[in-house]
């Protein structure tokens, strides 16, 4: 008898799948669905965008058929797939919509840029200076040189400092008073406006050479005001996520702090360093106000900083545009194609902060 229910329990059938887990084997929308929606809600989206008065204007189209598409797809994610995908199609609908949003700003000034600059984008403008020119011709050498100086300049002070002091942040401050108020200054920097740096380095200069002065070296100043905070967070921030146990092997073997520093801290955290630097580099190269302040503006070509005005390509093209001659056309024509000449600049050097990224990061892989 004991026998009999004993193989009676071995061969029992298994116990019957829960109903949650048969509500999870639903269908699902493929891919060819979900595109034919996304297309039939942008259709809709232009078909109605004018008809609501909004002409065929990019956000309102963006708009229109972010909603129609948003609807229709919870709808029919609900009825095929279940309510948790439903929820999930909806809210990476909401996510798009917002990225496609930001993207229509960036792409609008970048279309606008390369549609008006494209005209003077030739050799002259990159060979001659605005030097005895009152219409069309000239170019932006003289400002492309010294938006060169003054930024290296202000690279050359900004990226030793900057670096020294996220060292010793992070290796060697340990949350003493030095460092909190180091820390402390820092986040107060970088959220100066730039307009407050050019007036610190004049009033600065105004020491040495007087009243009214304007020279490269006073733009290069600011600059570097500008720039300090943000290589040495940049810098903290790619030394912090060294792993601690790369530093304690180090130590173990007799190795010192400095050394460890040298040789295993600064190699591991080089290609976010690098980057954060090359980002800082791309973010004071634009700056206006500050060297409308401390820089000024001229016609000819000066290679000195220290002494005399400094043309640069943000200034450039703030006053080809601000105060035209007669005819205004080719004035406007040299503020469009400096624009995008340093837009340029600024793409390359983000370029090469993502190479630098790429290619010298450390390898954890084998």
């Amino acid at each position: 008898m004991r026998t009999d229910q004993k193989n009676s329990t071995l061969t029992a059938p298994p116990p019957a799948a829960p109903a949650s887990s048969a509500a999870m084997t639903q269908g699902t929308l493929t891919t060819p669905v979900r595109r034919g929606i996304l297309v039939v809600a942008i259709l809709l989206g232009l078909g109605l965008s004018p008809l609501l008065g909004w002409g065929l204007h990019s956000v309102g189209i963006i708009v229109l058929g972010a909603l129609l598409y948003c609807v229709t797809i919870y709808v029919a994610s609900r009825l095929v797939e279940g309510p948790r995908h439903a929820l999930d199609r909806l809210v990476t609908g909401i996510v798009t919509t917002m990225f496609a949003l930001a993207l229509v700003p960036l792409v609008s000034v970048v279309v606008e840029v390369v549609g008006k600059g494209y005209h003077r984008f030739d050799a002259q403008f990159f060979s001659y200076s605005m030097r005895g020119v009152v219409g069309a011709g000239g170019g932006a050498y003289h400002a492309i040189m010294g938006t060169v100086i003054i930024t290296g300049i202000a690279a050359l002070v900004s990226i030793p400092i900057g670096i020294l002091a996220a060292i010793y942040l992070v290796e060697y401050g340990r949350k003493n008073r030095l460092s909190k108020a180091l820390t402390f200054f820092v986040d107060v920097m970088t959220g100066i406006p730039s307009i407050v740096a050019g007036l610190f380095a004049y009033a600065l200069f105004v020491l040495v050479f007087g009243e009214g002065a304007r020279a490269g070296i006073i733009g290069a100043t600011a600059l570097t005001v500008l720039m300090i905070p943000t290589v040495v967070r940049s810098t903290e921030e790619m030394l912090r996520i060294v792993p601690n146990e790369l530093r304690e092997a180090a130590y173990a073997l007799g190795v010192p702090k400095w050394l460890t520093i040298v040789k295993v801290v600064l190699p591991t955290a080089l290609a976010g360093i690098a980057t954060g630097v090359t980002l800082a580099i791309a973010r004071v190269i634009g700056e206006t106000a500050p060297l409308l302040v401390t820089v000024g503006i001229t016609t000819s070509v000066n290679l000195n900083p220290f002494s005399g005005r400094m043309a640069t390509l943000p200034i450039f093209s703030y006053y080809q545009y601000a105060t035209p001659g007669v005819p205004p056309a080719p004035f406007i024509e040299r503020a469009w194609t400096a624009a995008l000449a340093l837009i340029l600049i600024v793409m390359a050097l983000n370029i090469i902060a993502r190479l630098i990224s790429k290619f010298f990061a450390p390898k954890t892989g084998r």
